[in-house]
């Protein structure tokens, strides 16, 4: 036999209470240490004056990311 509590003008009983907070608790958590999704930057257009010079800063760029992974590892 479980006790059971009046809500709302209906019976529920306190195993179904229990579960309800250790649900709540748990995705809570759950959402909680997920934390917020990660938003993906992009990168301003290349005004460049030639093609040449466009390549250049594009090519910068890519060697300045392997860099900075390679600094992170």
């Amino acid at each position: 036999m479980v006790a059971t509590y009046n809500i709302l003008g209906r019976q529920i009983g306190s195993h179904y209470l229990a579960m309800g907070v250790l649900a709540t608790l748990f995705t809570g958590s759950y959402l909680g240490i997920k934390g917020a999704s990660k938003k993906t930057t992009q990168t301003p257009p290349i005004n460049a004056s030639s093609p040449d010079e466009a390549d250049f800063i594009q090519n910068f760029l890519k060697q300045a990311d392997a860099n900075e992974k390679e600094a992170k590892h």
